[in-house]
């Protein structure tokens, strides 16, 4: 029987990472989800899915293996958070520009690159990204979508300027100064209000699980 160890239960289930002939993977199991909360643990599972079969073969993102209508098996990328790996070295943050790239090519915008856990340092020194459930892959690239990818690059710059702040060219420096009216929006009405369920409400933070994340994907 494969080993199995419990890495994460919240209010949207259980992250469990198994071992397999071919190496550890990670399950996402929603049939434990609070009652009230499993249409939306299976939603973002879905999109999650989704967006995974559109970056099949990137390197750098976790492989998709198998969905159904409870669980979203995948697979394990080995790495850190960026908070605890404190990536200092210049080519962390040029392999995640890059794999940033890729990523937007696909059609898929992260949205959630705010969080240091969702940022992995693997052994090689080179980024990953994890955690999809909020990112929406869109085979247009319209305007919504190259607004929502501008803040996937604001929010890696962000990262750079607190670990290589010396690294910032000109250009980046002035995407950090001004960022869209979309998100200046979201700041002033939406984030509030995500802020206070998810802290108060939820008992979440942006770092909640790191540790268990570093080891998942």
């Amino acid at each position: 029987m494969a080993e199995a160890r419990l890495l994460k239960k919240d209010l949207f289930g259980e992250v469990w990472q198994e071992s397999t002939p071919t190496g550890p993977v990670i399950r996402r199991d929603t049939r434990e989800a609070r009652w009230w909360l499993r249409w939306l643990a299976r939603l973002l599972m879905r999109r999650e899915s989704r967006v995974l079969r559109a970056l099949e073969g990137l390197d750098g993102v976790p492989q998709i293996i198998v969905s159904n209508r409870h669980e979203l098996t995948r697979g394990f990328i080995k790495g850190v958070p960026m908070h605890v790996g404190n990536p200092t070295e210049k080519n962390y943050f040029t392999s995640a520009a890059r794999l940033l790239r890729r990523m937007h090519r696909h059609g898929v915008v992260h949205n959630d690159l705010a969080k240091e856990p969702n940022l992995l340092v693997r052994e090689d020194g080179r980024a990953a990204f994890i955690d999809f459930q909020l990112a929406w892959h869109s085979a247009r690239r319209g305007r919504i979508f190259r607004i929502a990818a501008r803040e996937d690059i604001r929010h890696l710059l962000k990262h750079k300027r607190t670990y290589r702040a010396e690294d910032l060219t000109q250009r980046e420096r002035r995407i950090l100064a001004n960022p869209s009216p979309f998100s200046r929006a979201y700041m002033a009405t939406v984030k509030p209000v995500y802020l206070f369920v998810t802290r108060r409400l939820l008992g979440w933070s942006d770092r909640e699980g790191a540790g268990d994340r570093g080891r998942q994907v």
